[in-house]
């Protein structure tokens, strides 16, 4: 089986400019172009279209979902295998909120009494449901099971007014790191109170405090680039400059 663009737009139900977007940045190339100048897809160009559309689904951006599938590892059916994993946890995650948004209706209703903190107990699991999917594996492996555990039961027994208040806190990290990321001097004054208020914003979510451990967590920071990208998305360098404030304030190189 065969088809134009036009025609496996509309299977797929996609934009042609998509598809030729595709082609342009060689993440899916027809398998011929015929004599009247068309693109023409065959069945691999299919199920490469399906494997791309499910990564897109799970947010990850083109030119990642072209490495992947470039990689000479990558494998067909292990990455529908991981597909299934990650829309069953996505799953598992959407009926958490569903259920909250039951239990809320009902409770408006007045067909049952529902506490302000069974209100939010959707949204910190899908917070705590995300960390372990994105970050668990490297997490736990630092820093064990145990603390990884007891950090996830903090967060889950947070009270509304805590996690306002955390998330406030992030924000001023994030906002004082900005302003002495552009001073260049991670042992200033302000880059210090950047690290004390990432101190502060870490106690949040652990359950005791180790100069160690504190750096340890900076050092990441810089080594998975995922971290780095978090922090660097402003402004290159960002990560860095952070895990040498926090080796400043902790004395831990």
């Amino acid at each position: 089986m065969e088809y134009t663009v036009q025609h496996l737009g509309k299977l797929a139900g996609i934009s042609t400019r998509t598809l030729r977007y595709y082609d342009e940045i060689e993440l899916l190339i027809p398998a011929r172009i015929n004599s009247s100048g068309y693109r023409i897809y065959g069945q691999n160009e299919v199920d490469r279209l399906q494997q791309i559309l499910f990564y897109r689904e799970l947010g990850i951006p083109l030119e990642q979902i072209k490495d992947i599938m470039s990689s000479p590892t990558y494998d067909g059916t292990r990455a529908l295998m991981d597909h299934r994993e990650q829309l069953l946890d996505k799953r598992r995650q959407l009926d958490i909120l569903i259920a909250n948004v039951e239990q809320t209706i009902a409770s408006k209703e007045g067909r049952l009494t529902m506490s302000n903190k069974e209100k939010f107990e959707g949204f910190k699991q899908k917070l705590i449901d995300d960390n372990e999917k994105n970050y668990g594996k490297e997490i736990r492996e630092k820093y064990g099971d145990d603390k990884v555990n007891k950090s996830n039961q903090k967060l889950q027994n947070m009270t509304q007014e805590q996690h306002e208040a955390v998330t406030r806190l992030a924000e001023e990290v994030a906002d004082t790191l900005a302003e002495a990321f552009k001073l260049g001097d991670p042992g200033s004054e302000l880059a210090q109170k950047a690290a004390d208020l990432h101190k502060q914003w870490l106690m949040s979510y652990w359950t005791e405090y180790s100069k160690e451990a504190h750096a340890g967590l900076a050092q990441m920071y810089v080594d998975d680039e995922r971290f780095k990208a978090y922090y660097d998305v402003k402004q290159p360098g960002t990560a860095a400059f952070l895990r040498d404030a926090i080796h400043i304030y902790t004395g831990v190189h």
